[in-house]
């Protein structure tokens, strides 16, 4: 894909097998210890807690996604993953934006997540997003083992 074509990306939830599907491929192709369909099917369980958000292309294609926890007044961003032909192009940047619309919409003030140390393109678009550094948790991944860095952010609706 040409990364400096402007694309809307259309958000939603996802709800479909299929759909899963696309999700789980995404996984495989960005981290190295990806989620399994299992763990995704107990997530559809925790409703009301978890949340996941498809990027679609104009062509209806699941190009990346979103998934993360409510907690009370939290927002904890689990998974952000996008195809790797479509990265740069604004798909993270949508996500980002609409489940911190949405996060808000459910109560949260604010977000975390938790990063690897070496992903320098993640980091970047984190603090684009006004995140910071709240910590460090010591060998947190695993497939390298790596520390992972605590971002956190507080306001929702700015």
């Amino acid at each position: 894909m040409d990364t400096n074509t402007k694309e809307s990306w259309v958000i939603e939830p996802l709800t479909s097998a299929s759909d899963l599907d696309d999700v789980l491929a995404i996984e495989a192709e960005a981290f190295t210890n990806p989620w399994t369909r299992e763990m995704y099917l107990a997530e559809f369980e925790n409703e009301g807690v978890s949340y996941c958000y498809l990027a679609r292309s104009g062509q209806r294609q699941v190009v990346g996604f979103c998934s993360f926890w409510r907690i009370v007044d939290e927002l904890h961003i689990n998974n952000l993953a996008v195809l790797p032909q479509y990265r740069r192009a604004g798909v993270a940047s949508a996500l980002l934006r609409h489940i911190f619309r949405e996060g808000a919409r459910l109560g949260a003030v604010r977000a975390t997540l938790e990063v690897r140390r070496s992903n320098d393109p993640a980091r970047l678009l984190y603090e684009r997003f006004g995140f910071s550094t709240a910590g460090t948790r010591r060998a947190y991944y695993t497939k390298p083992v790596e520390d992972a860095i605590v971002l956190s952010r507080e306001g929702l609706d700015s």
